[in-house]
């Protein structure tokens, strides 16, 4: 089934002595070039509304994550890492491009099965841009830049897709369960550009994405290889395979976790295996906060304010782990102000990738805080609200919130809970910050360039 909508010359050798060795050098050249990568493979596993807090890593006294607290130990956990939109669309679109959501006109909430827009293709994404470095390229989970074929990641770099195009909750089967049985739209699994089934048993997911991605491993272990695990998990609805029933304290919420952990797990031992964890970076975040409406279903920003949709700090501050053995000193802790806008050029450092004649980006280059330790340069980060919205600014410890008639301002290396409000001990600070905001989103406004309508 085509997945279009969801509603309802050679040469002759005398010699053959010569023949044999020729044949036997290019089999040790091409193994050489297979087995001598001056590039690390890639892999780069995305939760979807993953706390802060959700983590034992990250002090969850409750839910159990050893796989992910050994990665940490191994790499560098970051405690400031920040994603630019607190929901789904917008931050995947950021982590992919290097830019703010609003710079590639995907800022305005999240796509939904009706939307007849998506991801621009003269957008260069990171998996476009690993192709053309000769990287095999793989998805394995949720998309959500666009469900339509033209927007579909086949037609965006990668080599294979097997996953869902937007969130799980956007189901007909999980809608009716809600008492909306007039949602018109089925959730489908595709493989390729194909749909091969319509809403799937959720309770395989991160099972099936994470085996997928081993498979991918092994077949390209002598290859560069870019894989990305965007899990569906822990957003609503919330499942677990039968091996993680009942296996968390937490309960369900807590299982889903543990199964992504166990995900976790499954990869850095797959990598490890093939002999190949020395020369692979792997990422590991989330695309923003918890959502904190589901109570005890939705999950824990930990000592931080708010959840999903907002520009709380618990919002869009997450998790994040980066591994690479050999080269990111084990157990060190970023304390420094990073971005998943700075992955894509961070990547492309990594891997050679000329940026200059690029599109305008906003994430920067963090490879020398990956493989040093040496300090990001500060530079302001601006709070894009869920339906796009300009409404603040990090800058050094200073945090500056507009919340329609009410302004906040926080020093967050004192207050990271955003509890002591100094908008009137400082108001000279207030003007200087909103200024700031205001032309940087005047200027953001001219430099805005289009998404893509839907090709009927």
């Amino acid at each position: 089934m085509k997945f279009r909508q969801y509603n309802k010359s050679g040469f002759m050798f005398k010699n053959l002595a010569l023949l044999g060795i020729l044949s036997i050098m290019m089999f040790a050249c091409q193994y050489s070039d297979n087995n001598e990568k001056t590039s690390p493979n890639i892999i780069i596993i995305f939760a979807d509304d993953l706390g802060y807090g959700d983590l034992s890593c990250y002090g969850n006294p409750t839910i159990l994550t050893p796989n992910l607290d050994q990665m940490a130990q191994g790499g560098m956990k970051f405690t400031q890492f920040y994603v630019p939109a607190p929901v789904c669309s917008p931050s995947r679109a950021a982590l992919l491009t290097g830019c703010y959501p609003k710079r590639v006109s995907l800022h305005n909430h999240v796509l939904f099965p009706n939307t007849e827009y998506g991801i621009n293709r003269n957008e260069l994404l990171l998996s476009e841009m690993l192709k053309e470095k000769g990287y095999k390229t793989a998805i394995y989970g949720k998309w959500h830049l666009g469900h339509q074929l033209q927007f579909l990641p086949l037609q965006h770099g990668f080599d294979e897709y097997y996953g869902i195009p937007f969130s799980n909750d956007m189901s007909m089967k999980e809608q009716i369960k809600k008492g909306n049985s007039k949602y018109p739209y089925y959730l489908p699994l595709i493989q390729g550009n194909d749909t091969i089934e319509l809403d799937p048993d959720q309770s395989k997911f991160t099972s099936n994405f994470t085996e997928k991605a081993v498979g991918f491993i092994k077949k390209h272990a002598k290859e560069n290889f870019f894989i990305y695990l965007p899990h569906p998990m822990p957003h609503i609805p919330i499942y677990a395979s039968d091996t993680f029933e009942g296996h968390s304290k937490r309960g369900d919420y807590g299982n889903t976790i543990e199964e992504i952990d166990w995900s976790v797990g499954r990869v850095l031992d797959a990598l490890k295996e093939e002999g190949i964890a020395e020369n692979t970076l792997v990422i590991f975040t989330s695309d923003n906060g918890p959502w904190l409406v589901y109570k005890t279903r939705g999950g824990s920003a930990g000592p931080l304010r708010g959840g999903k949709g907002t520009t709380w700090e618990g919002g869009m501050r997450e998790p994040c782990i980066m591994w690479w053995p050999g080269t990111i000193k084990a157990n060190s802790i970023s304390t420094s102000v990073v971005t998943s806008m700075d992955i894509f050029p961070t990547i492309a450092s990594i891997v050679g990738y000329d940026l200059s004649t690029h599109h305008k980006i906003d994430g920067i280059d963090i490879k020398d805080h990956l493989m040093t330790g040496v300090e990001v340069s500060e530079r302001p980060f601006f709070y894009y609200s869920s339906r796009g919205n300009i409404e603040g600014i990090r800058k050094g410890p200073w945090k500056f919130l507009r919340k329609k008639e009410e302004v906040f301002l926080f020093n967050l290396e004192e207050d990271i809970h955003e509890r002591y409000n100094l908008a009137e001990k400082y108001p000279e600070m207030l003007i200087e910050f909103s200024e700031e905001m205001e032309i940087f989103d005047e200027q953001m406004n001219k430099e805005m360039r289009p998404y893509e309508l839907v090709d009927y």
